[in-house]
């Protein structure tokens, strides 16, 4: 029983986070969100500098570096000082992406964007949420997710459209659902000539609640079509090397230990890793839609 639990635990930690986010209470804070975790590299120049439980990744060229998310507020000092850990410099930081606008991912954007003059970028609804520091009447957290420090200029990246900086080229695929603005992003990472799809999926969980419906929302009429067409987006991506706004939901951590020494990707390459997790979330939708239909109103 004791490996059994051993095995599982990364697994069963991160179905019980997401039963916690459809319960509507995604928002409470975890311990591990400002645990202190020792940056390392993914793969090829890709490189986790966040927390033990938030992401935040660096994906790194000789003419400048990109961060994806930047985890809550008061984590800004330590992402900052995982990076300079690696060796890279602050201001080399071209561009800041985010996932979805939550202060768990977003919080601490603002203050990275001003120490390192990145440029903030995301989806033309992630943007607008971003601007207003989290206060977004269409989030289906609006009212319940704390607010937190605006960030002052948000360039659109349109769904398709790509991020460069030097060597580096980036996708954003909107994934809308979690929140209006949910993004993935996915890039290639190469080392000794081989390359690598990496893509940072967004969160798949569906929030609902009596504040939020999915179903039985006039002015929102397509919510069920547009999650179904982002889970269906996720499982669809080119997909070597997983990686998740919580890295529990994937178990980076866990299986970034599990490759070794040598730093061979090893344990951290799954091909079937996006179908699963996005067989996963539509399990998770459908379970929500069902309670929907039984408190229609």
């Amino acid at each position: 029983m004791k490996a059994f639990r051993s095995r599982h635990w990364p697994r069963t930690l991160a179905w019980l986070l997401f039963a916690l986010a459809a319960a509507g209470i995604a928002h409470a804070e975890e311990p591990a969100w400002s645990q202190p975790h020792q940056p390392f590299r993914i793969y090829g120049n890709t490189w986790y500098v966040g927390t033990q439980g938030l992401s935040a990744i660096l994906i790194t060229s000789p003419d400048g570096h990109v961060l994806i998310d930047g985890t809550l507020p008061r984590n800004a000092t330590q992402i900052e000082a995982n990076i300079r850990a690696l060796g890279f410099k602050l201001r080399d930081i071209r561009v800041i992406l985010n996932s979805h606008a939550h202060a768990d991912h977003a919080g601490a954007i603002a203050l990275l964007a001003k120490d390192s003059g990145a440029q903030v970028q995301a989806s033309s609804s992630g943007a607008r949420a971003l601007m207003a520091g989290g206060n977004d009447p269409d989030d289906p957290q609006y009212g319940s997710a704390p607010l937190y420090p605006a960030v002052a200029r948000v360039a659109v990246v349109n769904d398709g459209g790509r991020v460069h900086v030097g060597t580096i080229s980036i996708t954003a695929h909107y994934t809308p659902g979690h929140t209006p603005g949910s993004t993935s992003w996915t890039w290639q990472s190469c080392e000794g000539g081989r390359c690598l799809a990496m893509v940072y999926a967004d969160s798949l969980t569906a929030l609902g609640g009596k504040n939020y419906r999915f179903t039985d929302d006039g002015k929102h009429p397509h919510r069920v079509e547009d999650f179904r067409h982002s889970i269906a987006r996720v499982a669809a991506l080119p997909c070597d090397i997983l990686l998740t706004p919580h890295p529990d939901a994937s178990d980076l951590i866990g299986r970034a230990e599990r490759r070794g020494r040598d730093d061979e990707p090893g344990a951290l390459i799954d091909r079937q890793a996006c179908r699963n997790y996005a067989a996963g979330a539509r399990q998770r939708f459908d379970a929500l839609l069902r309670e929907e239909a039984g408190t229609a109103r």
